[in-house]
């Protein structure tokens, strides 16, 4: 273990003193501790970079297994539904994990100054990377300033700035930038997605969404089941469970009133298809998680 990576993990382990996900000064900046392995649990990805300093990680997407760990981070370039499961952890060695949400918006502008490449962008909301030194470096500075309120505003911002312009010049740089060209299939079907999680509670309409991403309805079905290995539908689906199991856990809510917030009109409906996707009722699972799981990447 080098000397960044070291710094890098006493850092975090002081702000993130207990198991779960904590925020920063930063707000774009979070970590997770966990000092346990955990069973595979389906999970939300946002947008973003996801580093381990410590322990390990999976994240099942279809038939897509993907490991990261001190030596690999993980990219979500479209929100994401996996199944995401700690494999390496214990007390003495805590998993430990910084995740750092991306303008779309500063993306863009940094890849407009990116080398062209020849390589192709893969088509999956989730790749991993090899870590670098620099990058390393560059996420040390970032938590040092998270001890430097004067500074932070200004500094932080250009060390994020940093990081993604390192990983947009990395092996998966072909596809953050597709992500960030507005007339590629990524970027539509970034489009789309949007427009699900602003409407999720509402009838999907497949004719919107192909609208919204300027695609034929065909077009749209086949690149965003490449993309997510969902249909609309399904995401849809998975999304209204996950944000009614996010009302359940951060707001009290029953299951019923859950259910209905989130567009189900049947409570045993929703009572079913929460458990084909969480193994559990909703009651009995959320105090499950309440008690021991961290379902963040």
């Amino acid at each position: 273990m080098n000397a960044t990576l070291t710094e890098l993990i006493a850092c975090c382990s002081r702000w993130a003193a207990s198991d779960g996900l904590h925020a920063t000064p930063w707000p774009a900046l979070q970590l997770v501790r966990a000092s346990a392995t955990m069973p595979g649990l389906p999970a939300l990805y946002e947008p973003g970079l996801v580093f381990v300093l410590q322990g390990r990680k999976t994240a099942t997407l279809g038939n897509q297994v993907l490991t990261y760990d001190p030596q690999h981070y993980l990219v979500v370039s479209l929100t994401s539904l996996p199944v995401g499961q700690i494999v390496r952890a214990s007390a003495h060695e805590p998993y430990l994990c910084l995740r750092l949400a991306v303008d779309p918006q500063e993306l863009a502008e940094l890849a407009r100054h990116a080398a062209p490449t020849d390589a192709p962008a893969t088509t999956r909301a989730l790749q991993v990377a090899r870590m670098s030194g620099a990058i390393e470096e560059a996420l040390l500075r970032l938590m040092r300033l998270l001890d430097s309120p004067r500074d932070l505003p200004v500094l932080a911002a250009l060390v994020v700035r940093e990081i993604c312009w390192r990983a947009l010049a990395g092996e998966l740089g072909p596809q953050l930038r597709a992500l960030a060209t507005a007339d590629s299939h990524a970027a539509r079907i970034a489009r789309a997605i949007e427009l699900v999680k602003s409407r999720y509670d509402e009838p999907l309409r497949i004719d919107d969404l192909a609208l919204a991403a300027h695609m034929s309805t065909s077009s749209l079905y086949h690149h965003f089941r490449q993309i997510t290995t969902l249909s609309p539908l399904q995401y849809q689906k998975q999304l209204r469970l996950h944000q009614a199991r996010r009302m359940m856990l951060a707001e009290g809510l029953d299951a019923a009133t859950a259910a209905h917030r989130v567009g189900y009109e049947s409570p045993s409906q929703f009572s079913r298809e929460y458990r084909r996707l969480f193994g559990a009722p909703p009651r009995a699972e959320v105090q499950s998680v309440r008690e021991t799981a961290i379902g963040s990447d």
